[in-house]
């Protein structure tokens, strides 16, 4: 941490930045289904280990987010990239007194919801899903988390905290109210008939530092993952805000470093650089708005957690690169068109055929009956929960008439 920061924290708020507003556990909102509580661990570090003890995160091994599994095993998987994520957001919380537990917890599920494939999956799946009541990866993690882990004797699901479900389906903001216009998911609005998350706040500051560690751990990384997949060189990268420089820092500070050490190095630096500047912001709103209790920071009418202008402005500055020369590569065009082709076809597939669904899965379908929404529902899930290997193999048993099924 710089000294300008240090001495920022310090001269605002002498200790424990944020400690008055942090989301405590003796105060959690409770769950929806009542427990016993834990002798050795908080509500919160309890959900954290729900998380990480769930099929749906051990399945994020597989996932990936741009690239097709099988095309390497060097780059980034939601698994991966969620515990990066979930580092960031231990450290930013450490700075600013709020509790680290929570934070964790909600940047290791932040991308349970999202299916096999990244956003060539989650595109498909919304395509045909359009007719039927529509798929959104938020709304699927809170399926999950609620409803399709079938792990405890008592309840579906992982009956997480009432601060952790908020904080995943609001970590980007109200869903209810002025700051957005877009449609409430089905999921969403089924769920909040039975157990308020009061969508038209924002949510708590443990909420928002996750949301932002995830910005900051996929820019650094698709950075890093794009260069050492050849797809754009650092020559490529030295106009890009922020990114360009700091590259340039480290080739002039390092001559003749070898090439994996200096992209390390840099990507470490950007991290460091876009950590810091969080907390500086953060500080200075905190300063302004001198939120007294958690509820106050739910209320402000705009995120307390946040980066400067300047740095709002460098995240334009990578996503304007890295859409064109990463995201619209024409390698990863070709992967993510095939992937499209294996969801579209075993979802059109199961569900014209749903007696191929497995065991637990074909009795969901029988249950749907006549009613093809509710079918397409038990497809969706199905296939959302896939890894890309598994999808690859299902596709290959379904279509392949030499593979046994």
């Amino acid at each position: 941490m710089t000294s300008t920061l240090s001495q920022a924290l310090s001269s605002a708020f002498p200790v424990r930045v944020l400690a008055a507003c942090a989301s405590e556990p003796e105060r959690s909102c409770g769950r929806l289904h009542e427990e016993a509580e834990s002798a050795t661990r908080t509500v919160f570090q309890r959900d954290r280990d729900r998380i990480i003890h769930s099929g749906a995160f051990r399945r994020l091994q597989y996932k990936t987010q741009v690239f097709v599994y099988h095309e390497g095993e060097n780059y980034r998987t939601r698994l991966t990239h969620s515990l990066e994520v979930a580092q960031i957001a231990r450290s930013i919380s450490r700075v600013l007194g709020l509790n680290e537990d929570l934070a964790e917890a909600l940047a290791l599920a932040h991308d349970l919801g999202h299916t096999c494939f990244g956003h060539a999956g989650e595109t498909a799946l919304k395509d045909r899903m359009r007719d039927h009541q529509g798929f959104d990866h938020n709304a699927q993690g809170l399926r999950i988390v609620t409803k399709l882990e079938h792990r405890y004797a008592a309840f579906d699901g992982l009956n997480l905290t009432w601060e952790c479900l908020e904080g995943l389906v609001k970590h980007n903001g109200p869903l209810l109210g002025p700051h957005t216009d877009e449609p409430l998911p089905l999921a969403i609005q089924e769920y909040v008939e039975t157990h308020d998350l009061e969508l038209h706040t924002f949510a708590g500051p443990e909420a928002q530092v996750a949301a932002l560690s995830d910005d900051i751990a996929y820019n650094a990384h698709d950075i890093d993952d794009g260069l050492r997949a050849g797809l754009f060189s650092e020559d490529d990268l030295r106009d890009v805000p922020l990114v360009g420089p700091v590259f340039r820092a480290v080739a002039d500070a390092h001559p003749g470093l070898e090439r994996s050490r200096v992209i390390h190095e840099s990507v470490r630096r950007l991290i460091t650089a876009m950590v810091e500047d969080l907390c500086a912001e953060t500080v200075r709103r905190a300063a302004t708005e001198r939120p007294g209790c958690v509820e106050d920071v739910r209320a402000l009418g705009r995120p307390l957690v946040a980066f400067s202008e300047s740095m709002r402005e460098n995240d334009k500055g990578f996503k304007a690169f890295l859409f064109p020369n990463m995201y619209r590569h024409h390698r990863v065009n070709r992967m993510t068109s095939k992937a499209r082709r294996v969801v579209r076809d075993l979802f059109d597939l199961l569900v014209n055929e749903p007696v191929l669904l497995p065991g637990e899965w074909a009795g969901r379908a029988l249950a749907a009956g006549e009613d093809r929404t509710r079918l397409a529902r038990v497809v969706a899930d199905y296939i959302a929960g896939m890894t890309d290997r598994f999808a690859l193999d299902e596709h290959a048993r379904l279509f392949d008439p030499v593979i046994k099924p």
